[in-house]
């Protein structure tokens, strides 16, 4: 396998936030959808990496958050997240976007370079933004040799399903409205082998999730050019300062 990926990629990264700032005079929706950058796995995938990063609605801050997901434990590494977010600078819109996501990835370098994460990413399958219909579910086939959009006949399907939570924080009872609920996700993962539950929350909400008032499913990934594990990356809407903020769980399938 071709060493130095990750290398690689931040001279695309950086090349690519040229062309954010370019789009910086874009009108800027009310309430912040995050991004997401798919930085990889390790050659052995036992880990994966991505960065979710945007502009906090109300502030304009940037901001820039990398995890480090362990697949095994499905579970982050210690440690993470890494984090820089301008938002308690003395001016929270002075700092660009690109100097935001060139430090988190300067925090991040150490333990990526530990763990050797340098393998990209494949998307099998993505709901992209401006797609409409079914944001529930995805199905995808296993890419194959050797014609153009070639796979092969075995089709697999993550399905993503809301359930109310049994217990909410006080915080979250003064921010939803009457007709809103703070809610949990299972993820069912569909293959010819049966139905599995690949992820369903407890009671109450992991303290980093915020107040989640839905969620949908946007993309399948997994280690480019090899067999490895499938994460699905799923879009969490937790209620921020003008509506429903957009966050990313990586969960291995």
């Amino acid at each position: 396998m071709r060493q130095n990926v990750v290398l690689q990629a931040l001279a695309r990264l950086a090349a690519s936030l040229l062309a954010v700032l370019t789009l910086a005079s874009v009108p800027v929706l009310a309430a912040d959808r995050a991004q997401i950058n798919f930085i990889g796995f390790d050659q052995d995938a036992k880990y994966f990496a991505f960065e979710q990063y945007g502009f906090h609605d109300g502030s304009g801050a940037a901001f820039s958050e990398i995890y480090i997901v362990d697949i095994a434990a499905d579970k982050w590494v210690y440690g993470v997240p890494y984090i820089v977010d301008a938002v308690r600078d003395d001016d929270p819109e002075a700092k660009r976007l690109a100097q935001v996501r060139s430090e988190a990835l300067a925090k991040a370098q150490s333990k990526l370079r530990e763990l050797a994460i340098d393998w990209p990413t494949e998307i099998l399958a993505l709901n992209g933004d401006g797609a409409r219909g079914d944001t529930q579910s995805l199905s995808f086939w296993t890419p194959s040799c050797c014609s153009p959009n070639a796979t092969q006949d075995t089709k697999f399907t993550v399905t993503v399903n809301t359930m109310p939570m049994k217990t909410v924080s006080d915080e979250c009872h003064g921010y939803v409205v009457d007709d809103e609920m703070v809610v949990g996700f299972t993820l069912q993962y569909t293959s010819p082998d049966g139905t599995i539950v690949a992820h369903k929350d407890g009671d109450a909400l992991p303290k980093s999730r915020g107040c989640t008032l839905n969620y949908s499913l946007y993309a399948v990934v997994d280690p480019a050019e090899t067999v490895g594990p499938r994460i699905a990356i799923v879009e969490s809407w937790p209620f921020g300062f003008e509506g429903p903020d957009r966050r990313f769980i990586a969960v291995p399938l």
